[in-house]
């Protein structure tokens, strides 16, 4: 699976111009499930991720998780991680896991991040989503597991 993760101080996903899922202080988590990926991928990813220290201390080095915080995570579907742009100037996203399975492995992340005891919020799988940020730091920091 890769995700993009990005601190925040704040997060939102709309669809269709109503709010489906907000956090504040915490991470936005852009997902892609990849073809041949399982559960166990699923299961890392959310552990590394909970456990990321990159949230500062009192001493304002990057030195909290997730979890040291009590921060959430607005996790949002995300296929076109899957781009492949070594051909031409458009984009394949032959990689991506097929829908059914991606809707899966990205409801099965999301239940596995709010398992950990993260508050957690979501995007909808396949929709057409605006998402709105408040970048802290910039930290924005790219995963595959």
């Amino acid at each position: 699976m890769r995700a993009l993760i990005q601190r925040v101080t704040e997060a939102s996903v709309t669809v269709d111009g109503k709010v489906i899922g907000e956090i504040g202080t915490g991470l936005l988590v852009l997902v892609c499930a990849m073809q041949g990926d399982t559960t166990a991928n699923a299961d890392t990813l959310a552990a590394k991720i909970s456990k990321l220290r990159i949230f500062p201390d009192d001493a304002g080095k990057m030195n909290r998780s997730l979890l040291d915080i009590g921060g959430a995570a607005l996790v949002v579907s995300q296929f076109t991680l899957a781009a492949d742009t070594s051909r031409g100037n458009r984009p394949g996203f032959s990689t991506a896991a097929k829908p059914d399975e991606g809707r899966k492995l990205y409801e099965y992340f999301a239940a596995q991040i709010a398992g950990l005891g993260i508050p957690t919020e979501t995007g909808e799988f396949g929709a057409d989503m605006t998402v709105r940020l408040l970048n802290d730091g910039p930290v924005t920091i790219w995963m595959e597991y």
